[in-house]
């Protein structure tokens, strides 16, 4: 006997439906302030009317016979979220998981086709209705995602959600079972490629550099954190974690900043610790050093301060860090994130890396465009 599916399948059908309708690129007609045409999906020259005066309505036979919220009402109630929010690649995620384009003819017009066997297990196959195209949708190397969705969970994690939470969003808004440490995962994996894509490119910052350390915690122990920031363009050079905070880890700091632009200070301001004098004056040879600023002198570290903030909003939510190198593998992260995703409204909305003369990232969608050019680079 066949089980007929109850009414919670039988909503979550209807809604991946009316995704299926938008990612074909069928959108609804507005023909009045609450009057909308949706094409059907069966019968290409027939259209249904849905109308919204103060409830929804539809005149096809499925909302007719069961007063539910069909596929063509659900369609119309996601374009209307699009239009409100116009370039949001994300609205159209699940659709395009479920109904991949077909890369032949480019049409969303395709089935499931069986299973194909590789080494790294069953993926799942398709075939064009349109021109009978039978294909293995692209994924990235083997994972069950596509780029929109990893950057989007890039995007997530870098604005301070947990792993935990950002597997929820993916659950409750786009349907999508993703476990938490598939996320993590993505994380580590994806920024080792952006990160070595991105150092590729070396900025010219002479100028102004700003110098600080902050303590974080790491197995129960508080480490520093150092980071050297360009002040025009806020372009954060280098960072690094050490035990103490004698001349030979501040030396290390300013090496690796030598190292990562082909520009040197000018000028070098830092806090009163001891061991600045002397090695600004070894590592950055006729640089004016200034010494002792603080949050309200003229002349202080504030450009830095910003960026602590913006570090502990993702700090707080990991409540201290495994050990070392993953102390410094965040650091790292956290920098590409600061340099080339977040906008800064010092900058006009710009960020560092675009002041820098660095624009390695096109459109909209900074974590999309790095995340396309590092795979492209790693091929």
């Amino acid at each position: 006997m066949i089980e007929k599916p109850n009414k919670a399948k039988l909503e979550k059908l209807r809604k991946m439906r009316a995704y299926a309708i938008i990612a074909k690129g069928d959108m609804p007609q507005k023909k009045d302030k609450d009057i909308f045409v949706v094409p059907s999906q069966s019968e290409p020259q027939k259209t249904y009317t849905v109308t919204h005066n103060g409830g929804w309505e539809c005149s096809c036979p499925d909302h007719r016979e069961t007063g539910l919220m069909c596929k063509h009402i659900q369609s119309v109630q996601m374009w209307q979220s699009f239009d409100e929010h116009e370039g949001d690649d994300v609205l159209t995620l699940k659709a395009e998981i479920d109904h991949p384009q077909c890369p032949e003819c480019g049409t969303y017009e395709v089935a499931k086709n069986g299973k194909r066997k590789t080494k790294h297990g069953e993926r799942q196959r398709y075939i064009c209705k349109e021109c009978g195209k039978r294909f293995v949708p692209e994924q990235i190397k083997y994972r069950k995602a596509n780029v929109k969705l990893v950057a989007l969970c890039l995007d997530l994690y870098y604005k301070g959600l947990s792993l935990r939470k950002i597997a929820d969003t993916l659950e409750q808004f786009y349907q999508l079972d993703v476990h938490y440490t598939s996320v993590k995962n993505w994380i580590d994996t994806f920024m080792e490629k952006i990160t070595k894509y991105v150092s590729k490119h070396k900025p010219d910052l002479d100028g102004t550099w700003n110098i600080d350390e902050q303590k974080i915690k790491s197995e129960g122990k508080w480490l520093y954190s150092w980071n050297i920031l360009h002040k025009r363009t806020r372009f954060l050079i280098a960072n690094e974690i050490t035990e103490q905070r004698s001349t030979l880890e501040t030396r290390m700091v300013m090496q690796k900043a030598k190292k990562q632009t082909d520009g040197q200070p000018d000028t070098v301001i830092t806090d009163g610790m001891s061991a600045y004098p002397s090695a600004v004056n070894t590592e950055f040879d006729g640089a004016v050093h200034i010494g002792g600023v603080g949050i309200r002198d003229r002349i202080n570290n504030n450009v830095l301060e910003r960026y602590h903030g913006t570090y502990r909003e993702r700090d707080k939510v990991m409540r201290g860090l495994q050990n070392g190198q993953t102390a410094r593998q965040m650091n790292e992260n956290m920098r590409i994130y600061y340099n080339y995703i977040r906008g800064h409204s010092a900058l006009d909305g710009q960020t560092p890396a675009e002041m820098a003369g660095l624009d390695l990232t096109d459109g909209q969608n900074r974590w999309l465009s790095l995340l396309e050019k590092s795979m492209e680079m790693s091929e």
